[in-house]
């Protein structure tokens, strides 16, 4: 018989690239992870890694065996539900993840209206960056994540996780309230494919977000300051030091001398929720995502 913790430590190698990363994201020294997959192999009679390089990656029977530990992963879901099925009201703990915009402008609300209407239920919000959102929900960290898009996303098709579209977030051009294109109901990039840009740190999941908008435009931005806040781009446009692209979720500092301008052809970032695969149906989860779902149809007006 297979041993299920054994079948973990692969998932995990597979998650996180690296039996070295694997190892420490479930707290083993990489020689134990690496005898525990050793052993998993024996049990099989299989190889399970080969060497790549000065690393190893899978084997095509790994491969297969995944495919299976996923779908026992998201069975053993399925089963728990089942067995909590008669505790149907939404009661104990409920983990959530998500950026910085949505735990403000979703997360929050979200938690503030279960209180009210489940008072047997404890929301517990961690704010985290799209990478780490999904190692929380591998690792059973968190129950529910709100991400947005990015190409480093795993694809709709991972059988370990269940991403489910929320929002489309548009992006708004922002400038100073005395700019020539401050009273426009809606204007193109290109009128400002000449001038200075604030854009968000290279490292950000909305850089591609902004570079694609302002290529689809038919330009390359001058980009010559860089944020990792909203608010601290915002005040670089009140400065006169830039124009920027903004989600429109992104509550900005009141009374700052900027203008948001919508955008000609709605440049805009997808945000969905995720959930480990069989986890969406669980009564916590199921409640928060239906008041998710309330708030999203709302915000972004």
């Amino acid at each position: 018989m297979i041993d299920l913790r054994r079948l973990h430590v692969l998932r995990a190698v597979a998650h996180y690239g690296t039996v070295t990363a694997a190892a420490r994201a479930l707290h083993f020294t990489p020689s134990a992870a690496s005898q525990q997959i050793r052993q998993l192999a024996r049990d099989l009679g299989v190889d399970l890694l080969e060497p790549q390089g000065r690393g190893v990656r899978l084997t095509a029977a790994a491969e297969s065996l995944l495919a299976h530990a996923d779908a026992i992963a998201a069975r053993w879901e399925a089963a728990e539900l089942d067995l909590r099925a008669e505790y149907g009201a939404p009661a104990g703990q409920l983990r959530v993840s998500g950026f910085t915009t949505a735990v403000s402008v979703l997360l929050a609300p979200m938690a503030v209206g279960m209180r009210e209407r489940h008072p047997q239920l404890t929301v517990r919000i961690r704010e985290s960056g799209v990478p780490e959102s999904f190692d929380l929900l591998f690792e059973g960290e968190a129950d529910l994540a709100v991400v947005e898009v990015t190409p480093h996303n795993p694809p709709l098709s991972d059988a370990r996780f269940d991403q489910q579209p929320l929002l489309d977030d548009p992006y708004d051009l922002v400038v100073p309230d005395d700019h020539p294109l401050a009273g426009l109901e809606r204007v193109d990039l290109a009128e400002v494919a000449h001038e200075d840009w604030i854009a968000p740190v290279p490292q950000s999941p909305c850089r591609p977000h902004v570079m694609s908008a302002c290529g689809a435009a038919g330009f390359t931005p001058d980009v010559v300051h860089h944020a990792l806040d909203w608010n601290v781009t915002a005040h670089l446009v009140a400065g006169r030091l830039g124009v920027a692209l903004i989600p429109r979720l992104a509550q900005l500092t009141p009374q700052l001398p900027i203008t948001r301008v919508r955008c000609v052809g709605d440049p805009h970032r997808k945000v969905l929720t995720c959930t480990r695969r069989g986890c969406r149906e669980r009564p916590a989860v199921a409640a928060a995502l239906e008041e998710l779902r309330g708030l999203a149809s709302t915000v972004v007006a």
